[in-house]
């Protein structure tokens, strides 16, 4: 029995056009029903990733910002935080400017960016979060920041990606999650020691967890995992490393994952525990 699923969100359980179908909003809350928790693990900020959790009815702690941030969807509760330090953010900014790339960071749970532009727009539009312009990026990074994330074509950021590595490779963990977006978090940042951490704290063992992904991103989410599941749109390198390969965002991939691991495996055991209550082992 699974006893933990965390599932990205762009390009896992919302289709191409943001959506969740009402089918596996019905079976999320049916397996949270069940007694399983279903999380969220998102790149996303905590107030994005937090309407969506209120969406499917979940109040459990949520991964966020790359696994940045873990914190209560109702409570706000912090459980577990990592931010990127103010020199290694400062460095990125200048970058910013030199190279005239969009960079916005986050602090605080609000988005930042020094010019309001297209990129910006549409990004505060897809995830239902709103922004503020702070041309003192600079000054603004003193206090440390939660993730940058850099918006440009996919050949600009496949090179800043290997120039941010060998500038700051020890001290950050860079990975696109999006062919158009590169984020920066602190090293130890990253959804699979975000979910490592939130099992040991629900004293759930490493076989018990189910993690969904589609992107660089999830490589660490899909390794942590007990059972790690690439969707049938992951990158290549999902694929190759995940235990199973689901169908598509488009094609309820999410459902089918929890319909084969965790609700169908509940029912049959249900229904031996009626057949044969003397036959299964108790507590």
């Amino acid at each position: 029995m699974y006893k933990l699923v965390a599932i990205d969100l762009d390009g896992t359980l919302l289709t191409d056009d943001l959506m969740i179908s009402p089918n596996t909003v019905t079976a999320i809350q049916r397996a949270a029903e069940a007694g399983t928790i279903v999380t969220i693990a998102t790149g996303r900020m905590f107030s994005s990733a937090k309407l969506i959790a209120l969406q499917l009815n979940l109040n459990v702690p949520l991964i966020t910002y790359q696994g940045a941030l873990i914190k209560d969807a109702n409570e706000k509760q912090v459980v577990y935080e990592r931010t990127v330090p103010p020199h290694i953010a400062q460095k990125l900014i200048g970058i910013s400017r030199e190279k005239n790339l969009h960079l916005q960071l986050y602090q605080d749970d609000i988005l930042y960016s020094a010019v309001e532009n297209d990129k910006l727009i549409a990004y505060a539009e897809a995830v239902k979060v709103p922004y503020r312009i702070e041309p003192d990026l600079i000054k603004l990074a003193e206090k440390g920041v939660t993730k940058l994330l850099f918006i440009e074509e996919p050949h600009v950021l496949d090179q800043l990606q290997g120039e941010l590595q060998s500038l700051i490779g020890d001290s950050a963990h860079i990975a696109k999650s999006k062919k158009h977006y590169l984020e920066i978090t602190h090293p130890e940042a990253n959804k699979g020691n975000a979910l490592l951490f939130l099992a040991e704290m629900l004293g759930i063992e490493r076989s018990e967890i189910i993690g969904i992904g589609d992107n660089y991103n999830d490589i660490e989410l899909i390794a942590a995992a007990g059972l790690g599941i690439a969707m049938g749109n992951a990158v290549k390198e999902i694929k190759d490393m995940a235990d199973y390969t689901t169908f598509s965002n488009n094609e309820e991939g999410v459902l089918h994952v929890l319909e084969k691991f965790v609700l169908e495996p509940a029912s049959v055991l249900k229904d031996e525990e009626q057949k044969n209550p003397d036959s299964l082992p108790m507590g």
